[in-house]
């Protein structure tokens, strides 16, 4: 059997490549399942919405599971973003599957990019280089992007 959802991106745009493989594969079918939910039309953009939604459970979950084993400092506020863009999500789910309003859901799409690429840069950055200076994972420091603080 086949699957119809979007294969990743082999590569995600150059700031946004924090150079950890598991992280970076994360963050690429994040976008591509993002991309897809973009291009989706309105008979299939709730399943397409709920294919993004099981990957960021799925990889917010991973996030959070590193930060707890680390005890990271700013673990708790890490989590409150991604309970809040999780708790958006599906209050917005819930619009469009009842409501029919497509219109806040791509309103969303575009909103969960901005939102990405600031939490990868900051969040994520400072996640990456915690797992990296105690040698949970090894880092690409050429593509290795610095915190934004």
């Amino acid at each position: 059997m086949t699957s119809s959802a979007p294969r990743p991106s082999s590569t995600l745009a150059p700031d946004l490549h924090l150079g950890e493989p598991m992280t970076d594969t994360m963050h690429a079918e994040f976008v591509a399942l993002l991309d897809a939910l973009a291009r989706a039309a309105d008979a299939t953009w709730l399943d397409a919405f709920d294919a993004w939604v099981a990957h960021t459970k799925q990889h917010f979950a991973q996030e959070e599971t590193w930060m707890e084993e680390m005890r990271l400092g700013p673990r708790h506020c890490h989590a409150s973003q991604h309970r809040h863009v999780l708790n958006v999500a599906g209050e917005v789910r819930r619009q469009v599957a009842e409501e029919g309003r497509f219109a806040k859901g791509r309103q969303l799409v575009g909103e969960l990019r901005e939102w990405f690429a600031w939490h990868v840069k900051s969040m994520d950055a400072v996640l990456v280089e915690a797992l990296r200076e105690r040698g949970i994972v090894q880092v690409d420091q050429a593509a290795h992007v610095a915190p934004v603080v």
